[in-house]
């Protein structure tokens, strides 16, 4: 495909639409692979710390996490736009004509509100950990940064816990409509697949429910001493 056809086709509504599902599938595996990191909190300190460490330290870090910038940025900004073109194109009450009075979920019905209150979360959650208090400690003598510490420290705050858990409810309510949107805009399953649905809750569930083991199991249960 020709450049000039790139262009024309990425500016269109579907075009744009693929690239909201693409962006939003790189996310959630990001998302989970995140949630499976962070359960070597329940392995060890040091496992915990030498996982953190071998991420900071690997030069491709910079550019994944470039990547991600943009993947968000790309993810966020192409959402609010189609939300937005698709509300000035239809005239009231068409929508709900439309579909014949199908109702839409609460988690679609909100999914831009969820997703900008989970980039708020995002812009916080790396303030306090990828910028926030600096603790060192050695590990198989290799300096590195205690994260670890960090973490126990953050997960014994009442309200930081409290908010944390309120932040990934909402990311897995944006999950559990997002998963399935997106497969459906890359026309990988038609939009009344009966698998679909369920697939996308159980996809929340696992990343979700996997990030809150950590404040529950530190706050309720004395993980960490």
């Amino acid at each position: 495909m020709a450049m000039a056809s790139w262009k024309a086709y990425l500016g269109s509504s579907i075009g744009k639409k693929k690239l909201v599902g693409l962006t939003g599938l790189a996310i959630s595996l990001f998302t989970l692979s995140h949630m499976a990191g962070n359960l070597l909190m329940f392995v060890s300190a040091d496992a915990y710390n030498l996982y953190s460490h071998a991420l900071v330290s690997n030069p491709a870090i910079y550019l994944a996490e470039a990547g991600l910038v943009a993947f968000f940025l790309i993810h966020v900004l192409l959402t609010v736009k189609l939300t937005m073109d698709n509300r000035a194109a239809r005239p009231a009450g068409y929508q709900h004509a439309a579909h014949g009075g199908k109702k839409t979920s609460f988690a679609a019905k909100t999914a831009i509100l969820t997703g900008l209150l989970l980039l708020a979360f995002v812009v916080l959650h790396l303030q306090t950990f990828k910028f926030g208090p600096v603790y060192m400690t050695t590990v198989d003598g290799v300096e590195m940064r205690d994260i670890y510490t960090l973490v126990i420290e953050k997960f014994r705050e009442p309200g930081y816990v409290a908010w944390y858990l309120l932040s990934l409810v909402l990311l897995g309510m944006h999950l559990s409509h997002g998963f399935k949107a997106s497969f459906q805009s890359l026309g990988l399953f038609a939009s009344n697949h009966p698998t679909l649905a369920k697939l996308g809750w159980a996809f929340a569930i696992i990343v979700a429910g996997g990030f809150i083991t950590q404040p529950l199991a530190v706050y309720f249960f004395g993980l960490g001493g």
